[in-house]
């Protein structure tokens, strides 16, 4: 059986940060490979925010399996039959935004995971091994192995039921949305507010009880950022697409203005 890798879940596993990328207009399939040099680990292909549709997703996905990058894909809120379409296309982990519960972490398990974990249903031979047959048995213990669910907690409801959220069995990442959790919170932007920090540490600790992966997005403090990773995030989306190819250009101008 040919085995698949998630060098996304390789990094985690290893101990090391493992780093992500957001993809919200690019819809090129040759951002995996230009990415993979850059040495991101996975592609946060971005189907709640970005303005990807399904077919441009899955164009991505296959695209970067090949490249040696981990293809993960964040659908709207709730939104599970997006989800199993962005893991038949060829996605190694669906991230689900606003996660406020440990029933809505079980039913994101349900459509992520094969049984004996979750309920995934069993489809054709898939695009990650080259439409390869195998046994149903086979395929669902290869997938369960490789494919990362990971839930984000948003909300200071979510973080208050983090330690449930976090027991889920078939959760492997609960990570924090930084922009939308400090706006709930009523303190947009502020990653080193006292409560800002206090959520963080009840992830960490939730997350390490429970043997998951802590995450984070929208820290944009490198100060910030490396006291969580202090604390035991691994689980890390950088940027976006946006963000790099404005601050780069900017960048740049600048620095050809500056030769005059």
């Amino acid at each position: 059986m040919t085995e698949l890798t998630n060098t996304a879940l390789d990094r985690l596993k290893a101990g090391d940060l493992s780093l992500g990328l957001g993809i919200r207009i690019t819809n090129s399939t040759t951002i995996g490979r230009a990415m993979a040099v850059a040495g991101f680990d996975w592609l946060f292909i971005d189907l709640e925010h970005g303005q990807l549709g399904i077919e441009s997703c899955a164009q991505i996905s296959a695209a970067a399996l090949d490249a040696g990058i981990a293809p993960l894909v964040r659908v709207p809120p709730g939104q599970h039959w997006l989800a199993t379409r962005a893991l038949e296309g060829g996605a190694l982990g669906i991230v689900m935004p606003d996660v406020r519960s440990a029933e809505e972490a079980r039913q994101l398990v349900e459509v992520t995971k094969f049984r004996p974990i979750g309920l995934r249903n069993v489809g054709g031979p898939p695009v990650h091994t080259g439409y390869t047959p195998r046994k149903p048995e086979d395929m669902a213990k290869m997938f369960n192995a490789s494919t990362l669910t990971v839930v984000m907690v948003e909300t200071p409801e979510a973080i208050a039921d983090v330690d449930a959220i976090a027991a889920v069995e078939g959760v492997d990442v609960g990570m924090i949305g930084g922009n939308d959790l400090s706006t709930n919170m009523e303190i947009p932007g502020q990653s080193g507010h006292d409560d800002f920090v206090a959520a963080f540490e009840s992830l960490t600790t939730a997350c390490k009880k429970h043997g998951k992966w802590s995450g984070m997005g929208g820290v944009m403090n490198n100060e910030h950022a490396e006291k969580f990773i202090t604390m035991g995030v691994q689980f890390i989306l950088a940027g976006s697409d946006t963000g790099l190819l404005a601050g780069a250009g900017q960048q740049r101008v600048t620095e050809l203005r500056n030769l005059k």
